[in-house]
């Protein structure tokens, strides 16, 4: 685990295979995403190693529905009485009424390629086949988004997943972006802005499309659910992604 503060306020958690967010102000602080199901240890670790107490959390806002991304979810919840929030198209995949995911198929055609069979097996270390769903998540509002640490603002991208959506945090020019686009990736030999393997999307060509709506977006910090935060222009890194 490696944690920065890549905009004031803003710490970015490289967890072992995906990352989550802290946010912080005067009125608290809230978190982005929260890994797979066994980094929870290190989501607590992270929290309190920055002075703060996990029961004080306003929110844990989820990008997307995937297991890697809501791991901790049903924990806080349950723990902490922490509202979990998504966009109102992800909902059903957050509660674990519908799913997303890539398939045990997908992953086994592809694990004679060594990335993608120490990818596999990280995946099953981190209990992802032992997900619980966040079944008391609920939608965001604008609204709500408003009232918390950073004032958020939801941007819904469909095609990673269908309520896929990035967070941008206009105060610190800074952007969530999930699994949107990502810097890296355990199968990925290549570091940079770049799309995750088509067998992660629920539709690959509208992931990409999507990506490239956020080239108008004002950000300069690009926080992706996978690699390293990006320091430069948003739209330089969509620019720099496969057409």
């Amino acid at each position: 685990m490696k944690v920065s503060e890549p905009a004031p306020g803003v710490h970015f958690v490289e967890g072992p295979a995906s990352n989550w967010l802290l946010v912080r102000d005067s009125s608290g602080f809230m978190m982005i995403d929260g890994g797979y199901p066994a980094d929870r240890d290190l989501v607590l670790e992270s929290i309190r190693g920055l002075g703060m107490d996990p029961a004080d959390a306003k929110a844990m806002l989820i990008t997307h529905g995937h297991v890697d991304h809501t791991g901790s979810a049903a924990y806080f919840s349950r723990a902490f009485g922490t509202p979990i929030l998504c966009s109102p198209e992800e909902l059903p995949h957050v509660q674990g009424r519908e799913k997303h995911q890539v398939t045990v198929g997908q992953v086994l055609v592809r694990a004679w390629r060594p990335r993608v069979l120490r990818w596999m097996l990280h995946v099953i270390e981190a209990k992802a086949l032992q997900a619980e769903p966040a079944t008391g998540a609920q939608a965001w509002t604008a609204e709500k988004l408003q009232k918390l640490p950073g004032q958020p603002r939801a941007i819904l991208l469909p095609g990673h997943t269908p309520g896929n959506s990035a967070l941008l945090l206009p105060g610190a020019g800074a952007i969530a972006v999930g699994d949107t686009f990502v810097s890296g990736h355990p199968i990925s030999p290549t570091s940079g802005p770049q799309m995750l393997h088509r067998m992660y999307h629920f539709d690959a060509a509208a992931a990409l499309a999507s990506a490239g709506q956020l080239e108008s977006v004002q950000a300069n910090v690009i926080l992706p659910g996978h690699g390293a935060a990006l320091h430069m222009p948003l739209a330089e890194a969509i620019n720099a992604l496969p057409g």
